[in-house]
């Protein structure tokens, strides 16, 4: 058991609700002026996780809190010889499916070479044959119009492997990629090329709350933050007004840009899913009544 003191622990807290905050207090103020934003919304409507959970920090599992009795009045924790810490009693037989779940996922993925070059046309594909009303963000414009947008997708090889991205596509565009992904195929198709599967390391790391440490959840939603910004710059949409620079994947120079930004990407990612790979393993020894590794207790927020 990794025991921080209280001096410890209180910093690690205020250094992340400091963190965070620079999401979640924007994005608070857009819902209390009714403004939508087409990119930052996506983190806290796709994604279920509240920005109150987001800014709520946990140490994890297998570490203890020299006074630390506030955290008895969360559900799972409690006092021990070295001070309050999750019990064991936490790990119930879904959060055990969900754990074992998410190991071979993760595991599955990592285990490939990225796929690079899809270009981000799933947002292409998304509005592909559409009318106006039907788009998804109708108040922003397309870049390149109705017309050349669907040129841009029927010039193009859709490679799309990623389900809750293929799922949105028009019935229209849905023939053009050679994949049709269900959520079955998840564990076979998910490769780390993907910004969706890179984004969606945020989602797996709360699934596994309350035992992923606060700092790793806001890692992976720093990560995921970065890659909807280029999922959106990449798309058919023009941003501008907002800020974003758009990568102009209709052309040789910005495919060329798309991929090196999705390989930077893809090698950070890869960093992250190994540190969820790690707790799910141990995690599963804890709950067979291992000791976890005490250096996988020590999360250090990523900074750069």
């Amino acid at each position: 058991m990794v025991v921080l003191s209280e001096a410890e622990w209180r910093a690690r807290e205020s250094a992340h609700r400091d963190r965070v905050r620079q999401w979640t207090g924007p994005h608070r103020q857009r819902r209390h002026d009714g403004r939508k934003h087409p990119v930052l919304d996506f983190l806290f409507t796709y994604y279920s996780f509240r920005p109150s959970r987001l800014e709520r920090w946990q140490p994890g599992f297998g570490v203890a809190l020299a006074g630390g009795e506030q955290f008895l009045a969360r559900r799972g924790y409690t006092e021990t010889g070295d001070g309050v810490a999750l019990s064991r009693e936490t790990i119930t037989d879904a959060r055990l499916r969900t754990a074992e779940f998410v190991l071979g996922l993760l595991s599955a993925t990592a285990s490939r070479q990225p796929r690079l070059g899809c270009f981000g046309l799933h947002e292409w594909a998304m509005v592909y044959r559409t009318s106006p009303e039907q788009i998804r963000h109708s108040g922003w414009p397309l870049r390149l119009g109705h017309a050349g947008t669907d040129e841009v997708v029927e010039s193009s090889n859709l490679s799309c492997t990623h389900h809750d991205a293929f799922r949105f596509f028009t019935p229209q565009a849905r023939p053009l990629n050679p994949l049709q992904p269900e959520r079955a195929d998840q564990v076979r198709l998910e490769q780390p090329g993907c910004l969706h599967a890179n984004m969606d390391l945020f989602k797996w790391s709360y699934k596994l709350d309350p035992f992923v440490p606060a700092e790793l959840v806001a890692d992976c939603f720093d990560l995921a933050v970065r890659v909807r910004e280029l999922d959106m710059r990449a798309s058919p949409y023009d941003l501008s007004e907002l800020g974003y620079t758009p990568v102009r994947i209709e052309t040789p120079d910005g495919r060329a840009d798309y991929v090196r930004l999705q390989r930077e990407f893809a090698e950070e990612a890869a960093v992250l899913r190994q540190r969820l790979i790690e707790l799910c393993r141990d995690l599963l020894r804890w709950a067979e009544g291992a000791a976890p590794d005490a250096r996988a207790q020590v999360h250090e927020p990523v900074h750069r």
